[in-house]
């Protein structure tokens, strides 16, 4: 009784996650979206007689001659993109102090991106990563396969609570021989140098993107005297005094030297980047991630 209590509720929860994203695909992001990631480029559609003001270099010579009138080509770009999600499933991400935790957060941001997609025909596929491949979903189209993913990405149970992000950058590089759209979805909190090879791999044969999602009760430690913290990826404990604003202040920059590491290791790698918070609207970001690619 209490499994299908879960499966109803995984399903009340991936039903409103659609609604949501669906709405913002179609009412927010409609053609921003289909600016922001283009196709392969532009494939020859058709020829119709020169009009005044066509450009004489698209005037195809050989169908001119054959019926003594000029033609011109006209070309569409060739979409059939494919977009894959690049999702972080580590212990971290279960984490929220904002109505939301950061791997909620995280299936809206994928579940938007994934309606605003196949709105332009495109395939979706998915990624799922701890310091290992959890679950790879090969990419498809269609509204079923998205809330596959959907329901996948919310319920799915990670062997691995670590991180290693170069596990799943690699295996994109392998397993997607044609170039593709990568989002890459982390709150990055354990990235280093490391990870700047195969970051500009990746970045060098797909378009990568970037998103972090936060939570801001992470990157300060409240006042609370003598508490003990848990790591949630490692499972180590330790006693820490947050009543010693030493200690506290400490540990913020330590969190905040993190999360320059990332952006500047985005900045090196050529990677477009973007940051959204738990408990916040993460639609202005995406518009202003959108608008710049533009």
């Amino acid at each position: 009784m209490k499994q299908a209590t879960s499966s109803t509720e995984l399903s009340a929860r991936v039903r409103r996650i659609e609604i949501k994203a669906k709405g913002l695909s179609e009412q927010v992001f409609a053609g921003q979206y289909h600016s922001a990631f283009r196709g392969r480029g532009m494939a020859f559609s058709e020829v119709r007689s020169y009009q005044v003001g066509d450009d004489v270099r698209d005037i195809d010579w050989n169908v001119t001659a054959r019926y003594a009138s000029p033609f011109v080509k006209i070309f569409e770009e060739e979409r059939e993109l494919t977009v894959m999600l690049l999702v972080d499933l580590t212990g971290s991400s279960t984490f929220g102090t904002q109505r939301e935790t950061k791997r909620e957060l995280m299936g809206e941001l994928a579940a938007t991106l994934a309606f605003s997609a196949i709105q332009n025909n495109d395939k979706v596929g998915a990624i799922f990563f701890t310091d290992q491949i959890e679950l790879f979903i090969p990419a498809r189209s269609g509204r079923k396969h998205i809330l596959y993913i959907i329901r996948e990405l919310l319920g799915f149970e990670p062997k691995s609570r670590g991180t290693d992000l170069s596990i799943p950058l690699s295996y994109l590089h392998r397993a997607m021989r044609r170039r593709c759209t990568a989002f890459l979805i982390s709150d990055f909190l354990h990235w280093g140098e490391s990870y700047q090879l195969p970051l500009s791999l990746a970045a060098r044969k797909h378009d990568l993107v970037a998103i972090r999602a936060y939570d801001r009760g992470a990157e300060e430690l409240p006042r609370m005297g003598l508490v003990q913290l848990e790591d949630a990826e490692s499972g180590g404990k330790c006693w820490v005094d947050t009543s010693s604003e030493r200690t506290r202040s400490a540990y913020a920059r330590a969190f905040q030297e993190r999360i320059e590491l990332s952006r500047d290791l985005c900045r090196r790698s050529g990677v477009d980047a973007v940051e959204v918070a738990t408990g916040q609207d993460f639609t202005p970001e995406l518009i202003k991630l959108f608008r710049r690619r533009s």
